[in-house]
């Protein structure tokens, strides 16, 4: 069940809503005369739904690049490749 406060808990219990973020990785929703105004979420939480939104796009033109015909590469070969730059012996 999602945590909804008003938004004069921002100012009385922003201590309390801050712990709360970052122990459960879950919103509060804020209320402004009885609707709703704004969601705060805890740093680490934004950042991964940023990386995520991020990984889709990146996913959305891969996907599109495949169905206009590119070429893509053997992940197998890739994925060599990466080992070997990791480990030092690539380039």
């Amino acid at each position: 069940m999602p945590m909804i406060r008003p938004i004069s808990d921002l100012r009385n219990s922003a201590n309390e809503i801050s712990d709360f973020c970052r122990q459960t990785r879950e919103p509060v929703y804020i209320t402004r005369n009885g609707t709703g105004d704004m969601v705060v979420v805890s740093v680490e939480e934004y950042e991964r739904q940023q990386a995520l939104l991020d990984l889709y796009g990146k996913l959305a033109i891969a996907e599109r690049e495949i169905a206009e015909g590119a070429e893509g590469k053997d992940f197998l070969t890739v994925a060599r490749g990466l080992r070997e730059r990791v480990h030092g012996r690539g380039l």
